[in-house]
């Protein structure tokens, strides 16, 4: 696994501590077990998880106030993101979920609720938590979730249905965005903080899936699911816009993830160009090959660099949905060529399970689809042009 190129970002010696860490874990830890992680297929790996909360990685972006590593900047998120994901995509999304779950209640909640729903979130006994927004009839169009929530004595009843939600059944804590008005769409969205073992709570069967296996994807089912005002994440009304914030970085974040196993794929292909001989030279030698090896790089660069810009517009607190968007785009989309072009270079070994880029293949498609499709984000990006 190569170095980062930071000659023109010049890191904080901090920085350079967690990026060592994370690239240091996701070769020793990370990638060695990727294979098994998949074949396993709905087991989440808690050994990883309990390693990874032992040396700060599942906390490193919550604030320090609260216990955290401190790393609350969008760009180390980003330079974390990247490694973790170079070792293996999916338990490097894994990894870092806690911080998918902690932004809507760093950008919604009270200080109470940010002490006794984050702390816990630190150290080496951390739980998994989970973000809950997607609904069988509710992908792209958040503001149309039927999850209710209804008015009762001290608090509110949840009633709906979650599908593909990630870590679902293995997580101790969710936010769970629900209609408080259900006339008025985006307008009528809240959200809710929520403890799995509520009553009215349930878990459907864990979902079978292409790819990311180390994320458990379930439904969740909510009947009359109590839950108390204090629970309530701002005011009613307010969870549409706190989940697009964290939706620009969330995207962001993922466009690191994405810039990840690109990399990952780029290398793996470009070393094994220069070993492969056919035609009595290494098949680096051959321009189709060299041509395409020089593709998945310039890629792999314009996906980091779009992707830190918008880590930066973030960060500096401008408006960063049409860079998070494009961020996002580019990246996911080089995910799957670069993924695509490691199986073509390495032919019929490429195709073959021994090999880590099959999987990663699988891995990248998920990344054009999880929070907002390619669509989407060309959709975002036209409506924010300027």
């Amino acid at each position: 696994m190569s170095d980062l190129p930071t000659e023109l970002v010049p890191l904080t010696p901090e920085q350079r501590d967690i990026v060592d860490l994370t690239r240091t874990f996701a070769r020793e830890e990370i990638r060695p077990r990727a294979r098994a992680v998949d074949e396993a297929d709905v087991e989440t790996p808690w050994d990883l998880w309990r390693k990874a909360a032992k040396v700060g990685i599942t906390g490193f972006m919550l604030p320090e106030e609260y216990g955290g590593g401190g790393f609350t900047d969008v760009f180390t998120q980003c330079l974390v993101q990247e490694e973790l994901c170079v070792g293996d995509l999916g338990i490097g999304n894994l990894l870092c979920s806690n911080g998918f779950f902690a932004d809507p209640v760093l950008e919604l909640g009270s200080e109470e609720q940010k002490r006794a729903w984050l702390t816990p979130l630190t150290g080496p006994d951390t739980p998994m938590t989970a973000l809950a927004t997607t609904e069988p009839a509710a992908g792209s169009d958040a503001a149309s979730i039927t999850t209710t929530a209804r008015r009762g004595e001290g608090g509110y009843l949840l009633n709906g249905q979650k599908a593909w939600i990630s870590n679902a059944g293995e997580a101790e804590l969710y936010v769970v965005f629900a209609k408080t008005d259900p006339t008025r769409r985006s307008r009528g969205v809240s959200a809710f903080l929520l403890r799995k073992d509520t009553e009215g709570v349930s878990f459907g069967e864990p979902m079978k899936k292409m790819g990311q296996r180390a994320i458990v994807c379930r439904e969740i089912f909510l009947q009359d699911a109590f839950v108390p005002e204090e629970h309530r994440l701002g005011a009613e009304g307010q969870g549409f816009r706190g989940l697009m914030r964290t939706f620009d970085i969330s995207r962001t974040v993922l466009g690191a993830a994405a810039t990840g196993v690109a990399r990952a794929a780029y290398e793996y292909a470009r070393d094994y160009a220069r070993e492969r001989h056919q035609f009595g030279r290494p098949i680096i030698e051959h321009q189709a090959v060299a041509f395409r090896l020089a593709d998945m790089r310039t890629r792999v660069e314009q996906s980091r660099l779009m992707t830190w810009r918008a880590a930066r517009r973030l960060d500096a607190g401008l408006d960063a949905t049409a860079e998070a968007a494009m961020a996002k785009l580019t990246a996911s989309e080089t995910a799957a060529h670069c993924t695509w072009a490691a199986v073509q270079t390495l032919g019929g070994w490429g195709y073959s399970r021994e090999f880590p880029v099959e999987r990663w293949m699988r891995d990248a498609r998920l990344e054009e689809i999880e929070e907002g499709t390619s669509d989407i984000m060309r959709l975002v990006i036209s409506r924010n042009l300027r």
